[in-house]
């Protein structure tokens, strides 16, 4: 199984993209946790709530490692969006969650470019902040030492570069 985190600042195409790469490699996608849980919250999240975000996904990134899944794992979003989103609304970053993304779950990322339409939602806070985010979460990957391919283009273009990007790095298997 080669799992595949999706990554990158908010309105750039994360979910769509996930979605389109399962359906093209006839993988699973797993949809974007944190999106969900705080949708549903009926007050701003605090820290708890980040803490909670983070320990399912951990949950749910142990669950597939059991499962007997597809060649191909797409994971809209992951831990170092979670991590980040700690260090930046909080200051302090858990144990838990540093000590998990030392085990290098993820096989290869794809970190989507802030080339895309800004379209705000009740979830997105930091349209204008989409290039500082997304060069932290560049320096997160390589910090990881995980393979990386930044995703950009509008429209089929975006979905063919990450497929070649994928295939390319895939290519030996």
């Amino acid at each position: 199984m080669i799992r595949i985190g999706i990554i990158g600042p908010e309105s750039t195409g994360k979910s769509e993209l996930a979605h389109e790469l399962a359906a093209y490699f006839k993988g699973d996608w797993i949809p974007e946790y944190a999106r969900t849980y705080v949708e549903q919250l009926d007050r701003p999240y605090n820290y708890d709530d980040i803490c909670e975000i983070a320990k399912n996904q951990i949950q749910i990134q142990q669950i597939y490692s059991l499962k007997n899944s597809p060649e191909y794992v797409f994971f809209d979003t992951e831990l170092i969006i979670t991590k980040v989103w700690f260090e930046y609304c909080y200051k302090k970053i858990p144990d838990f969650l540093k000590d998990y993304l030392c085990e290098n779950y993820f096989d290869f990322y794809l970190l989507c470019a802030p080339d895309l339409p800004w379209i705000p939602d009740a979830v997105r806070e930091h349209g204008a902040d989409r290039e500082y985010f997304f060069d932290w979460y560049k320096k997160e990957i390589q910090n990881l030492g995980t393979a990386f391919f930044i995703v950009n283009g509008q429209g089929e273009k975006r979905t063919r570069n990450a497929i070649e990007a994928i295939e390319s790095n895939f290519k030996n298997l």
